[in-house]
């Protein structure tokens, strides 16, 4: 019966935690909700990916309600700070990252969970508000137009030379990347910046030998 009455009063003292009161607790978590949905927001409707994933996304919301308690239980105790450094220290997260913009909003969510977590909640709402205001200008600043990979496919080794001369009368920056020879046919990969995308597949079919022709959009690492 006294382990019985020990371990009620441990946990019953857990809950009268002078230093972590449950207004505060509700405070930080209404706070972490409305910032962390501003988040979930912001990724899905302005941030453009190829893929989106909602598990991802909804990773994204939930991570700032674990980090903001975590401080709060890290400036509550000395020890407790000590070993959530140690617990920490030993984890390793092995979902690979597929686009940098990720980071961001990872980064982000850590943000507002260590904000919240210390009361700072002004400075969660400008920071968010001065990011998005960020992602959407920097999203509208033009770049220069993606490169093109050009694959094309003849049934003759002798049709280089028509095929190069009209992809050069087509593009502005043309470079071999890939050249394979066999008795009877001829594959080529060409890098190419062009805005006649159609005058180019034309030239190129109409020469005698091409067999096939393929036009693909990449920014150095996706293809799009």
């Amino acid at each position: 019966m006294k382990d019985l009455d020990r371990i009620y009063a441990n946990i019953q003292a857990g809950f009268n935690n002078q230093q972590i009161i449950a207004h505060d607790i509700i405070a930080v978590l209404i706070m972490v909700s409305v910032l962390s949905l501003y988040e979930f927001i912001v990724y899905r409707y302005i941030s453009k990916r190829s893929f989106y994933s909602k598990q991802f996304n909804i990773s994204l919301a939930l991570l700032p309600f674990f980090i903001a308690t975590i401080i709060m239980a890290l400036q509550s105790n000395l020890v407790i700070t000590l070993g959530t450094i140690g617990a920490l220290a030993i984890i390793r997260f092995r979902t690979a990252i597929k686009d940098p913009i990720d980071m961001v909003y990872l980064l982000w969510s850590t943000h507002i969970g260590i904000i919240c977590g210390t009361g700072l909640y002004e400075v969660g709402i400008i920071t968010s508000l001065f990011a998005t205001l960020f992602i959407i200008v920097l999203d509208l600043v033009p770049i220069k137009k993606s490169s093109y990979l050009f694959i094309v496919n003849a049934d003759t080794v002798s049709a280089e030379k028509d095929i190069m001369a009209s992809v050069k009368a087509n593009a502005q920056v043309c470079k071999v990347k890939s050249r394979n020879l066999t008795k009877d046919k001829l594959d080529m990969i060409i890098e190419l910046r062009t805005n006649k995308e159609q005058e180019l597949l034309a030239a190129v079919s109409a020469v005698s030998g091409v067999v096939n022709s393929s036009l693909v959009s990449h920014d150095g690492e996706n293809f799009i």
